[in-house]
């Protein structure tokens, strides 16, 4: 006997990248954290906490973060909802758009979430390989016309970027509603973030997770038209960002100086080792996001990840159809990623 719906039962549940225990010794290069530390605007935010918040509810509109966000990007603030972390805002996208009949859609391979939240409303799901250089498969999503439409730009796994004018051409010929998913956008060199204001039926989805290394406190936050808010806000859960984490994530998007500077290490350190691992024999897909898309010179992944695990050090590999033979490795500290290239060229030999 089953407790649960058929279609939970026959599915296949999200699996996040592995979590080191506590304390272990490892370098971490597996779930594309930022290797530096919050802002001390974010920190101080935290210690400064007040007690008594902890004993209230927390705003259920996070207003705070909403005039953070609405300062940096010239957005008015009814065009913006916050989230416990994009998850939860791709969540409400689909659980408001999808279901039997309205189909969920996008390239492969991507944030394979996507999928799963697809499945949990009993929606089609519609995946469209990229072809090898991750350029988007414009006709074939056109000719979908899903109910939701999502695009990861810069892409995960690939780092890849879908220029604006292509979502820009996208949006238009979309009967449904359009995901811009940025998570990884403060690494990249452009954006799509004015198509929000240009199109009813674009959203565009961030998170303080990567640029603003705030992944512990789960918020992100959408950009969209208010027609779309109206029908979001009503599926999202009442008091779905805490208020220790409203008030980190509004310290942290006023100093925008330090994580543009993060960033920017970020992306020296990328570079570097994308030539690193190139000298290697690798090939190394055009990333604008915090992480590689590597393959090792004889397409022996698997081998690899599990050498560098025995090393202590962790990349992600995934088991699956067009990534087998491929590791995505995060970037770390440039000592991290010199251990990392040291390892992989004993390892080769």
């Amino acid at each position: 006997m089953s407790f649960f719906r058929d279609r939970v039962d026959l599915m296949t549940g999200y699996e996040p990248g592995e979590q080191p225990i506590p304390g272990a010794k490892v370098i971490k290069l597996n779930t594309n954290e930022n290797p530096y530390p919050p802002s001390p605007l974010a920190v101080n935010a935290l210690r400064n906490m007040d007690i008594e918040a902890l004993r209230l509810y927390p705003d259920p509109f996070s207003g705070a973060v909403r005039k953070a966000v609405s300062g940096i990007l010239n957005v008015a603030e009814d065009r913006i909802i916050v989230g416990n972390g994009s998850d939860d805002l791709l969540a409400m996208i689909i659980r408001a758009c999808c279901g039997p009949g309205r189909p969920a859609v996008y390239p492969m391979p991507t944030y394979v979430l996507y999928r799963t939240l697809a499945q949990i409303q009993e929606a089609d799901v519609i995946e469209i390989p990229f072809d090898d250089d991750y350029r988007l498969p414009f006709e074939e999503l056109v000719e979908a016309q899903g109910a939701v439409t999502i695009i990861a730009s810069p892409n995960s796994p690939s780092g890849t970027v879908t220029p604006a004018p292509v979502l820009d051409e996208l949006a238009s010929k979309l009967s449904g509603v359009l995901v811009i998913d940025e998570a990884y956008t403060d690494f990249a060199e452009e954006n799509a973030l004015e198509l929000a204001a240009k199109h009813e039926n674009v959203i565009i989805l961030r998170t303080l997770s990567k640029g603003y290394s705030l992944a512990g406190i789960r918020v992100g936050f959408g950009v969209a038209c208010p027609a779309l808010m109206e029908g979001l806000f009503k599926v999202k859960d009442s008091y779905n960002v805490s208020a220790m984490g409203c008030a980190i994530a509004a310290a942290a998007i006023s100093d925008q100086d330090y994580k543009k500077a993060n960033a920017e290490k970020v992306k020296r350190s990328r570079e570097k080792l994308a030539s690193a691992l190139v000298g290697l024999g690798f090939r190394i897909w055009p990333s604008q996001a915090n992480f590689l898309l590597a393959r090792p010179p004889d397409g022996n992944a698997e081998y690899i990840y599990k050498y560098l695990k025995s090393k202590g050090i962790l990349v992600r590999y995934f088991k699956q159809p067009r990534l087998e033979d491929k590791l995505r490795i995060s970037i770390g500290t440039d000592e991290q990623n010199f251990i990392l290239v040291r390892t992989i060229s004993g390892l080769l030999g």
